[in-house]
């Protein structure tokens, strides 16, 4: 008799808290679990804990949270601060479903004798007989589709993993169940910031919780002219306009870092496009290897649309070439690549 038992993922929010219903109604033996990450975040206060324990309450299911702020702090606030200290532009949630919600949790699922784990994310998880593997895919969501965020789950896990969300196409649909359920939790807003700065004011968290101070530089063209001083390099990122406190007879954005004289390099918009990049710390879910170019989709950040490229695999880098050159690449984002509506794989931008 096949195990159903699944080890869900709750934050508290109405994805997770629908997940847990559809879960049950589709004969799963659903446990709700929280994860408590770090003191003061939005995921990971009184309310998040007692909105997912009601939830789980409501609809007659265990629910319990285990504390992995230890390891919250090794794997995704260090690479955060590491990240900026590199004049690069991290995604936190990819660390954290990496080495959290599809590392830690599926150990503790082991532990609990379940064959799955789960979350609300909007993606999709299927045997493709094609690829003759468990493949990753996007989900029917559109824009909220969240497959970008998961390329780095290890792929001996897809075929333990269900996404309830995965056929829905808006989020309201899924408030809609929630409220014809009488989940309290239907009209709870999303959370849009990074969950450990609630307040949206990542200078301000370097600086409480790392060595990064404000250390004042010049602001350069490429050509060396300098045009003014900048607070610090962390304070700013690739394709930024704004903030940067200077004139010029065009609009000017900053398009590099010159880390070792501390300055902050801009540039025309013009030389925000580029036609070749390079990605490391390479996960690849649907093939082993990639021996040969390769046509795929990329995204080079969560909001961008899909890019026509081809990638070839160096060693444990990947070289893209993109059909048309891409704005604002920047580096500690992630490159993920489709192939149709199923992830490839993806890796960090080194440039």
């Amino acid at each position: 008799m096949e195990n159903k038992r699944v080890l869900l993922g709750m934050s508290g929010g109405v994805d997770s808290s629908v997940s847990a219903l559809l879960l049950k109604q589709k004969g799963y033996e659903p446990i709700g679990m929280t994860l408590e990450l770090f003191a003061g975040s939005s995921c990971c206060d009184t309310n998040t804990y007692m909105d997912a324990k009601n939830v789980c309450n409501g609809i007659g299911i265990p629910h319990f949270i285990y504390n992995c702020k230890e390891e919250f702090r090794e794997k995704v606030i260090e690479d955060f601060i590491n990240c900026y200290a590199n004049c690069k532009t991290p995604n936190p949630c990819i660390e954290c479903n990496k080495y959290m919600k599809f590392g830690i949790m599926y150990e503790r699922a082991q532990k609990l004798d379940c064959n799955y784990i789960a979350t609300g994310h909007y993606a999709k998880t299927e045997y493709s007989e094609k690829y003759g593997r468990w493949v990753l895919k996007k989900s029917k969501a559109g824009a909220k589709d969240q497959s970008y965020v998961l390329w780095n789950i290890p792929k001996e896990l897809i075929e333990h993993v269900i996404f309830p969300l995965g056929d829905f196409e808006s989020k309201e649909q899924i408030r809609e169940i929630a409220r014809q359920n009488n989940l309290k939790v239907a009209n709870k807003p999303d959370s849009e910031d990074i969950c450990f700065v609630p307040d949206g004011n990542y200078k301000k968290f370097l600086e409480n919780n790392s060595d990064i101070k404000p250390k004042i530089g010049k602001i350069v063209r490429t050509n060396g002219e300098i045009l003014g001083k900048h607070k610090g390099l962390y304070n700013y990122t690739i394709g930024q306009r704004k903030g940067l406190g200077i004139s010029y007879s065009c609009p000017l954005f900053v398009i590099g870092f010159n880390p070792t004289k501390n300055e902050l390099i801009v540039g025309e918009e013009k030389e925000l496009y580029e036609k070749e990049i390079e990605v490391t710390d390479i996960n690849l879910l649907l093939v082993d290897q990639i021996n040969k170019p390769m046509e795929v989709d990329v995204k080079t950040r969560y909001s961008s649309k899909m890019a026509k490229a081809k990638i070839i695999q160096e060693g444990n880098k990947i070289k893209v070439t993109f059909n048309e050159p891409q704005k604002s690449i920047t580096p500690g984002q992630s490159a993920v690549f489709y192939v149709d509506d199923i992830v490839l794989g993806g890796g960090k931008i080194i440039k």
